[in-house]
């Protein structure tokens, strides 16, 4: 894992994508981009009028959604306010600082993301550790295990 994910600060969603395409191209891994542009087109700006392209300041919110090919399934949603949505073999981790996403797909692909499981009481996290002993931890079902997720068990 590169220490330069921590610092390369990601200003743009264009800026992200080309981060992915990076990492992709890094992990032999195909990888599908669709592009939102304009607040009448992203998610978190709905409440935009018919035909309102830009937000009040003017500014013309971008908005992306990448998959991976290959095992496992990752995707990615990069929003406008710097932040992103990664889901992990239906593993959803929300609200991620957009700079933390190159160093967290280097993890998950890389092979350092981990199941933690516990017979008593029976729960199970995905981790993902990131340099700097930063960790991204989400709990999942035991009976939702994927045959990628249940090979990482620890």
């Amino acid at each position: 894992m590169d220490q330069s994910d921590r610092s390369d600060h990601l200003s743009t969603t264009e800026a992200a994508v080309t981060a992915l395409r990076v990492i992709a191209a890094e992990c032999g891994r195909e990888i599908e981009v669709t592009h939102d542009i304009g607040a009448d087109q992203t998610s978190r700006r709905s409440a935009a009028g018919f035909g309102v392209t830009a937000d009040p300041d003017g500014s013309l919110p971008h908005e992306a959604y990448a998959e991976f090919g290959g095992v496992p399934r990752v995707s990615v949603r990069l929003y406008p306010d710097d932040d992103a949505l990664i889901t992990v073999e239906g593993v959803a981790f929300h609200d991620l600082p957009r700079d933390d996403v190159p160093a967290f797909l280097r993890a998950v692909f890389g092979g350092l993301a981990h199941v933690r499981a516990r017979r008593f009481p029976p729960t199970a996290s995905l981790v993902v550790p990131l340099p700097g002993d930063r960790t991204y931890k989400e709990h999942l079902s035991a009976s939702f295990l994927t045959p990628w997720l249940s090979g990482r068990i620890r």
